[in-house]
């Protein structure tokens, strides 16, 4: 494992809750400032494939902070034209709601490929993913149930969101 990568799960470890409660505090949301505080994580890895930041505390606050406040930005946003009555002459230029044909043939493609690299995790990753993502359980609750530590919840996540990360990526290509 590269140095740098090391270096930071030990510090994004480390700063986990003070970051959790952190982002808590400006979004009020439980369930997403456990997302925002795990995409935090996300990003500051993928900021490590272009350069390593001088102070990778200071890199991961200011991430975790930036993360939080767009969200509120755009919940403000959302909130605004969801708020907004349709009259009739509105609905006319709605959007059909079901996907294209093709769209519908890539989300299958996404699908499949997604369960075939799932069913490729070890057993206790495979859980933690799905009591996260399908159940969306916190990652205490997530160890309470599987009997073991948030940070290894938390590590059986990050292992199955790089796998799944990697399919992604070559599905894009």
């Amino acid at each position: 494992m590269n140095i740098d990568v090391q270096k930071l799960d030990d510090v994004f470890l480390r700063m986990r809750q003070s970051l959790y409660r952190a982002i808590l505090r400006i979004v009020r949301d439980a369930a997403e400032a456990e997302e925002l505080t795990h995409d935090a994580y996300l990003r500051a890895r993928r900021a490590l494939d272009q350069a390593t930041p001088g102070n990778l505390e200071a890199f991961l606050w200011q991430t975790a902070r930036n993360l939080a406040l767009d969200h509120l930005r755009r919940r403000k946003v959302r909130s605004l034209h969801e708020e907004r009555d349709l009259e009739a002459a509105d609905a006319v230029v709605v959007a059909d709601p079901q996907p294209s044909i093709e769209d519908q043939a890539i989300q299958r493609d996404m699908v499949k490929a997604f369960n075939r690299a799932l069913l490729t995790l070890p057993p206790r990753a495979r859980s933690a993913w799905c009591l996260s993502r399908l159940e969306g359980l916190a990652y205490p609750e997530i160890a309470k149930r599987l009997g073991v530590s948030p940070n290894t919840v938390f590590n059986d996540m990050k292992m199955a969101m790089a796998v799944l990360l990697e399919i992604r990526e070559k599905m894009d290509r």
